[in-house]
């Protein structure tokens, strides 16, 4: 796969669904993951809207870090989670295939809000 990181970053937001619903189903407070997930799909959002080109994609997340001010840090992990994601995309055929096929998963929440099986 050699997708530009706004094509991997829109199948990326796929993927949060299924974090959602695992976090969902956690008995522990699960604010923190709420937060981290809600930073995450910002950044893949916004990444899709600038389609960066993949020579500047880790200069357009460092930007972003920096643009987040006092939330640097929660940015700059999610920053480093997308950017380490889309060169897995590019090197791991298999997991580029799943990005692709939409990132079926069990965990997945369906519009109700429950489970479904993709």
């Amino acid at each position: 796969m050699n997708a530009r990181p706004a094509v991997v970053c829109a199948e990326l937001l796929a993927t949060l669904d299924a974090s959602e619903g695992r976090r969902r189903r956690r008995k522990r407070d699960t604010t923190p993951d709420a937060i981290g997930l809600t930073i995450k799909r910002d950044l893949l959002e916004r990444a899709v809207a600038a389609d960066p080109d993949p020579e500047r994609f880790e200069e357009w997340l460092c930007e972003q870090c920096l643009a987040a001010g006092t939330s640097e840090g929660g940015v700059r992990a999610m920053a480093l989670s997308i950017f380490e994601e889309w060169r897995l995309a590019q090197d791991a055929t298999a997991f580029g295939d799943w990005l692709e096929r939409g990132a079926p998963s069990d965990d997945a929440l369906s519009d109700e809000g429950s489970n479904t099986s993709r």
